[in-house]
């Protein structure tokens, strides 16, 4: 089996337009968390979320191409943009047909699907829909928009698995790559679900938070007051590829991708198992497939996700399978500072995780005040501010509705 290494980054969130911001945002423990500016919210339950600030489609494309893409792919095109650029790839060199792009989006292009269904509701009952209304809306269309522009003729698919998407997507990537199916891919995940119905579908199922006057503070993981996820926006792309390919052409290296775990919860449409079942089997597999100990695992980026019943059910997962060794450790759930990017989570939390591992930095979780008495309180949960760490393996947690989990295991690029 071939080993698989990271080569390059991108990030659109709500901390920023690019990895830098990003990371700066991260290590600083900044909230991406105001109120929405997208539609006027005076009748919903939440009124806030965590936008990507001051997005402009025009500073990115021109008004022809913008009206012919989703925001969710928008935000895809820019994020590898910046990836592509970052791994330092010769465009004019690479076998394009050994270069893949698998793409993820939990629920792809909602504000389309929403525009054009009022437009034909609101209208005289005339079908006066875009050509571009299903090109632009399905899940798939990122994936595909990314390899027409580069050319890459590799393997072209999209993941969906609700919040374990874009993990789904980037061990699909892994795996195709150890078994020689391609040299590179470009992976990762992209969502743009603030608006009515995203806002209004989350709010009728009571997942999301509704602390209207502490909105910037109101996602809060591991906290006894914490009564739902925030809504996050964004995209994160990351250049995966073959070791010896990558040296070969020189190319720096972040992380290995060292273990990947996917299981399922087969419990409730969107309630976590109780024990914490499926992820505490998904982190076994990740760490033995990476051919490590429990012990050997310095952070986790956990899924953390502020809800009242995930946080508690993680928590015991972990607690299951590190024992006490999960004293010594550190969590973080970096939702507390972007939201809940949905299908882009995986994504964009594995790029943090990655960082982390690079920088020897465990970025924080934010908004933490009051300990709940069923979460361990022993656990250190990098509460409010960054920890500088030596992380030599860590791993990233995601689940989504469904019951699906993944985890994957990032070590430090250290050949």
């Amino acid at each position: 089996m071939r080993r698989v290494v990271v080569t390059g980054l991108g990030a659109l969130t709500p901390l920023g337009k690019n990895l830098h911001e990003f990371w700066e945002g991260l290590q600083n423990g900044i909230s991406g968390a105001g109120l929405i500016t997208r539609f006027d919210t005076e009748k919903f339950k939440t009124k806030f979320a965590c936008e990507v600030k001051g997005y402009d489609s025009l500073k990115y494309f021109d008004r022809k191409e913008a009206n012919k893409l989703d925001l969710y792919s928008q935000f895809a095109l820019i994020s590898c943009d910046e990836a592509i650029a970052d791994s330092g790839i010769d465009l004019n060199s690479v076998n394009k047909d050994r270069v893949g792009v698998i793409w993820s989006s939990g629920i792809g292009g909602l504000s389309t699907f929403y525009d054009q269904i009022k437009g034909y509701v609101q209208g005289d009952g005339t079908p006066r829909f875009s050509p571009f209304f299903i090109p632009k809306m399905i899940s798939n269309i990122a994936s595909g928009s990314i390899s027409i522009k580069y050319g890459f003729r590799g393997p072209n698919f999209a993941t969906v698995s609700a919040c374990a998407s874009s993990t789904h997507a980037l061990i699909d990537a892994v795996n195709y790559i150890k078994l020689g199916k391609a040299d590179i891919f470009i992976t990762g995940g992209s969502e743009a679900a603030i608006n009515e119905p995203g806002i209004g579908g989350f709010n009728a199922m009571m997942a999301m938070s509704t602390n209207n006057a502490e909105y910037q503070t109101a996602s809060r993981p591991f906290d006894l007051t914490r009564d739902g996820f925030v809504m996050g926006e964004g995209s994160g792309a990351i250049i995966v590829e073959d070791l010896e390919h990558a040296r070969a052409r020189g190319a720096k290296l972040y992380a290995e991708l060292a273990g990947t775990g996917m299981t399922a919860d087969a419990f409730h449409l969107t309630a976590p198992h109780p024990e914490g079942t499926g992820a505490r089997n998904v982190m076994k597999i990740a760490v033995s497939d990476a051919g490590l100990k429990p012990e050997d695992i310095d952070y986790i980026n956990v899924h953390g996700t502020a809800t009242p019943l995930g946080d508690i059910s993680e928590v015991k997962a972990i607690l299951a399978v590190f024992g006490e060794h999960s004293y010594n450790m550190n969590l973080s759930a970096t939702k507390s500072m972007t939201g809940h990017l949905l299908g882009a989570a995986g994504a964009v939390e594995a790029i943090a995780t990655i960082l982390a591992t690079l920088y020897d930095i465990v970025p924080p979780t934010i908004n933490y005040k009051v300990p709940d008495p069923q979460i361990d309180q022993k656990l250190n949960i990098t509460p409010n501010e960054a920890q500088p760490r030596k992380i030599n393996v860590a791993l990233s947690n995601t689940f989504g509705f469904g019951g699906h989990n993944a985890s994957i295991v990032i070590r430090k690029a250290e050949f």
